[in-house]
């Protein structure tokens, strides 16, 4: 008997269900050990059973998306810690990874961040950045992702290029996340001074199917985003990671402040704002995920 294909994120989104995606995972490496310096994307050679684990904790939380541990693994940043032959290595085992641990019934969302590099300031060119984008995309695709999340984007070229390359090289559906900050006016920008509107519709343009914001605030602030971002485009999937909480140093520790509960308490709010897949960023644990899903259950469609 042959297997039926999972459906695309798209195709469950239009069928009206709100979709869980999970948590933090450098949270979570570092309660597992990882040291400061150390490269968190190695562990899915080095260390497997460990990643596999927060995958799997993410699965028992009830997350119908599963992450990988891929952030940071644009050859840009693997060279940094002398992996940069490494690359298709490393993201073809992180997606492996997550591929096991969601089995046939939950999507893997393979993690795509920021390069550190500047095309404005003449750090690199178009064409690297396409090419470093390119090479991550298809290492992760070959592992079994379903989908490639260029998340954390401050700067809309470097965004753009990242869609297109997944896009163009890839049969992953494509999801693009922006992080903004409230400015002093009270708006929301990203550091490189991109509206939430100018995000959406750029990463829509270049090729996105879904598009959204991650990091950089708590769920309370998340809502004011979700709902921009809706206003410019009524019809494209959203996701919505929030922190929980903004991080308070405390005796040289990053802590962030909110409950399962205060995170659970704005699900209805950003559902109503128009986010379909709701999940977290840093801070969030797979706690944070089960209340987040007892909520949406509570207000919406998220059955199979």
């Amino acid at each position: 008997m042959v297997k039926m294909a999972r459906k695309t994120l798209t195709a469950a989104i239009k069928e009206g269900r709100i979709l869980i995606s999970d948590g933090a995972w450098g949270t979570f490496l570092l309660s597992k050990g990882l040291q400061i310096g150390e490269c968190p994307e190695l562990w899915c050679l080095e260390r497997p059973d460990d990643v596999l684990d927060i995958a799997k904790a993410y699965v028992a939380a009830g997350s119908d998306i599963i992450g990988t541990n891929s952030f940071g693994g644009s050859r840009f940043k693997l060279e940094g810690y002398g992996l940069g032959e490494r690359v298709r290595e490393i993201n073809q085992a992180a997606a492996s990874l997550s591929r096991k641990a969601a089995g046939e019934d939950r999507w893997v969302m393979a993690s795509m961040g920021p390069t550190g590099k500047i095309l404005l300031m003449g750090e690199v060119t178009e064409e690297e950045l396409y090419i470093a984008f390119k090479e991550q995309a298809t290492a992760l695709a070959a592992g079994g992702a379903d989908a490639l999340c260029i998340e954390t984007m401050s700067a809309i070229d470097e965004a753009v290029i990242a869609v297109k390359a997944a896009k163009e090289n890839t049969a992953c559906q494509v999801i693009c996340t922006f992080t903004f900050s409230k400015t002093l006016k009270g708006e929301y920008r990203t550091m490189m001074g991109v509206a939430p509107q100018e995000a959406a519709e750029a990463a829509v343009q270049a090729g996105a199917d879904i598009i959204g914001t991650n990091c950089g605030n708590g769920a309370a602030g998340m809502v004011d985003i979700v709902k921009q971002m809706r206003a410019a485009l009524s019809d494209v999937p959203l996701i919505v990671q929030a922190n929980a909480g903004m991080p308070q140093n405390i005796n040289g520790m990053d802590v962030f402040p909110e409950t399962p509960e205060v995170m659970a308490s704005y699900v209805e709010q950003l559902i109503e704002a128009g986010a379909n897949i709701i999940g977290g960023c840093c801070g969030t644990t797979p706690g944070h995920i089960k209340a987040i899903k007892a909520a949406a259950l509570r207000v919406g469609n998220t059955g199979r």
